[in-house]
Parts: structure tokens; sequence; C-alpha cells
């Protein structure tokens, strides 16, 4: 089996993709800036490298034929490292956002987009055969934005709780990135992928309480007062990100579609599964 990279790979989304290529026993390295604090698998080979120091890379994707991308540097890093990349590996398997999807939630301009754009433009120029996996919004996200507030009390504050998404399980999103990676026939494809349910945030936030037995207070704030209060767990870039996606979402329901199924033969996991996974997580 050929030797594949995971750029990534002590992220969200990176962990669950090694777990499953070990689980396959597949030849697999991961690129890390700290391998002692990675706590990665046995059986996967750990290499120092930094996105944003290219000249660290050539010995990471010596011998390396596919290469998982979760990219995490500046934009300025772009260029140099896919660059290095080139020299060595075969397929990228990039993973990217819903950025070709005619709905407002992924249309509007900003800098991470930015970033996913120039970096699928390299990519298709660099002579590589390539992939986009394209998720859309994370069920981990509520993680990252309600379980502080329901570890600490019984009122959740949220701007725009009636604008749906279609959350997806990181492990759905780590399935197909392995039938992708281990399997031929994906070059060009460009895959967006979601959960299978179109919910409002407020449907989020009460699936939740439901899940770990309590009667939560769900509070709509404005976007001036969200942008005040997320500050606190968020960027200033990510938080506007996320308030101007959700203004154009507005009475939209979400983007829904079957690719999880239809790659891996397994739909994908309902919010409420995920939820009740990772409740540990939302008790105090």
């Amino acid at each position: 089996m050929n030797q594949i990279l995971v750029v990534g790979g002590t992220g969200t989304v990176g962990r669950q993709v090694l777990a499953r290529l070990v689980a396959r026993g597949a030849k697999v390295r991961a690129l890390v800036r700290n391998p002692g604090a990675a706590q990665l698998p046995p059986q996967v080979e750990v290499v120092r490298g930094d996105l944003t120091f290219p000249e660290t890379l050539d010995a990471c994707v010596n011998g390396i034929h596919t290469v998982f991308l979760v990219w995490t540097a500046p934009a300025a890093a772009v260029a140099p490292a896919l660059e290095r990349i080139a020299k060595h590996a075969r397929r990228v398997i990039f993973l990217s956002a819903p950025l070709k999807t005619p709905h407002p939630l992924f249309q509007q301009p900003n800098p991470l987009r930015a970033v996913a754009e120039q970096i699928e433009r390299l990519i298709e120029a660099s002579g590589l055969q390539w992939t986009f996996l394209r998720p859309g919004m994370f069920a981990a996200n509520a993680l990252r934005w309600w379980a502080r507030q329901i570890r600490s009390g019984d009122v959740v504050r949220w701007p725009h709780l009636a604008v749906a998404t279609a959350p997806i399980d990181e492990r759905d999103i780590a399935a197909v990135a392995v039938r992708v990676l281990c399997e031929d026939g994906h070059a060009g494809a460009e895959y967006v992928l979601t959960g299978p349910q179109s919910l409002s945030q407020f449907e989020q936030v009460s699936t939740i309480g439901r899940v770990i037995g309590r009667s939560l207070r769900i509070q709509e704030i404005s976007p001036d007062e969200a942008r005040r209060e997320l500050l606190t767990v968020i960027p200033l870039p990510g938080v506007n990100m996320l308030l101007e996606a959700w203004a154009a979402a507005i009475g939209q329901r979400a983007h829904v579609t079957s690719t999880v199924e239809e790659i891996t033969g397994t739909p994908p996991k309902a919010f409420h599964d995920w939820a009740t996974d990772n409740a540990a997580g939302f008790r105090a």
C-alpha cells in the first residue's frame, strides 16, 4: 500500500482520519510541529515539520504517495509549502469548504475563503492528482460555541437562532477522506459533505439539552452583542465571518447532500447521535 502523509493530524478531523487509516492497516505518517505533544497512535510515523518553514517539509514528504492536507498556516506559506509537496507526492486530498455551493451561507467573502481558493488554484496547477472535500458546518463547532455556557448554567445566548445548517459529524468527514485516500477513482472530484438534516441553531442547542437531560433557556442576542461576547472564544475575523454567513442565510433551509452515503455506503450521523456521543463535553 502506498504511504500516506496526514497534515493536520492532531486536529478534529485529522485525528479521526489517522485512526481510521491505522485500523485499515495503511502506511501512514503525520506531519506535526511538536511530536512530543502529538499523542498519536504508535502505528503512525510522526515527523516534525512546519508548513511555515518549507525546508522542513522535504523529510516529511519524502517517499509519500498521497497527502491529506488540512491547512492551518498563514496564507503566505501556501505557495512554498505546496511546491515542496508537489516535488514528492502524486496525489493530494485537500479539506476545503463548499466554495462553489450556491447557498448564501457559503458565499460570503472572508479571509479563510480566500486562502482556500488560493490553495485550490495552486493544487490544480501543480500537476498533482487532487480531490477536494467540501464539508459544511462541523457538528464539533457546538463544543466550541456552546459547551462553556451550558456547563456554567442553563442559559445559552446566541445570535441568529433561526438560521439552519446541516452539521456534519467529523467522523463522517474522516470516513469519506479515508475512502478517497485508499481508493482509486476520485481524481478531480469535489465532494460537498453535510449532515443529514437541516436544523436551526435553536434546534441544535435544544437537542444538546435533551441529550444531557437539561432544560436550557435559549436567548436570541443581536449581532453586535454576539460580536462582543464571542470574542472570548473565537477570533474577530472568525466572528465576523460567521455573523455575515448566518445573516445571509436567514430564511433558507440548509444545503443537504447525500454524498457521505454515496461514498461510504453508510448514512451520515444525525446531530442527535453526535451530541449523544459527545455529551460529556457539555456536562459540568
